[in-house]
């Protein structure tokens, strides 16, 4: 694939599991164990991913509002966004889909099924 994957996720077990999915799948990984840290990733890297994997609840900067502060660079405007968390309510789901997340998966997920969406969401 070639592509670049940036997973942002407070628990580091989580970014291991879907960092070694996405490796095997020939994505580059950069990780962020919240928002603002990968905000400043994504600054220092020049702004760029093929697609973005954020958990909801994290300290520092939440999934939402990295969603929100993402989507204000125009770079990042059409940028596949997926929510993995164990929210599963659909007023969460709404809230996730007003600041720009492009789709949801509830954790805990299966490999497989994170690579079929990424392969919906984003063009080979």
């Amino acid at each position: 694939m070639g592509k670049t994957a940036l997973i942002v996720d407070d628990s580091s077990s989580m970014r291991q599991m879907v960092g070694f999915t996405l490796r095997g799948a020939g994505f580059t990984v950069i990780e962020g164990s919240n928002g603002q840290e990968a905000l400043d990733k994504l600054t220092a890297g020049g702004g760029r991913v093929d697609i973005i994997i954020t958990d909801l609840n994290m300290p520092v900067m939440d999934g939402l509002t990295f969603i929100k502060q993402v989507r204000t660079r125009t770079l990042m405007k059409f940028t596949p966004i997926l929510m993995l968390t164990t929210e599963s309510q659909e007023s969460r789901k709404a809230e996730g889909k007003a600041a720009g997340a492009t789709g949801w998966i509830v954790k805990p997920f299966h490999p497989e099924q994170l690579l079929k969406v990424i392969e919906k969401v984003l063009p080979a």
